[in-house]
């Protein structure tokens, strides 16, 4: 499967500290891809040169999706916490989970939001969503 139109490429996310494997890399620049665009309205789509704040951006989503993703994959699914020396387990419940997807999608955005505030592309903010 190919992927074009990446915001940060493979190389660069392994240029500055990136541990992933090709595969799951482009698959979480996809997400990550589509939450910016999401956030800019889709105005870094086909912009020629890619902004270094979007590339640092990118790479700071990657790494929050992977360990969000790491964690809802884990063979645990269902156990919150253990204490091992009363040995007592609790587990995941709606509420939580729900808790977590919130917490989760506020990080995302303030990822966004802290790395590409201010930043302009083709004279425009990209963030800019209108008048209030």
């Amino acid at each position: 499967m190919e992927f074009s139109g990446q915001y940060l490429t493979y190389d660069e996310y392994k240029a500055i500290g990136g541990t992933l494997d090709q595969t799951p890399f482009n698959l979480l620049e996809f997400e990550a891809r589509k939450k910016i665009d999401e956030r800019t309205q889709g105005r870094l789509k086909n912009v020629a040169s890619v902004p270094q704040e979007v590339k640092i951006c990118m790479f700071a989503l990657i790494n929050s999706i992977s360990s969000y993703s790491s964690c809802v994959n884990s063979n645990n699914k269902n156990i919150a916490s253990e204490n091992i020396d009363g040995y007592s387990v609790s587990y995941v419940t709606g509420g939580t989970i729900q808790e977590v997807v919130s917490s989760k999608n506020v990080e995302l955005n303030d990822i966004i939001t802290t790395y590409l505030f201010g930043v302009i592309v083709n004279n425009e903010h990209i963030l800019y969503i209108g008048v209030n």
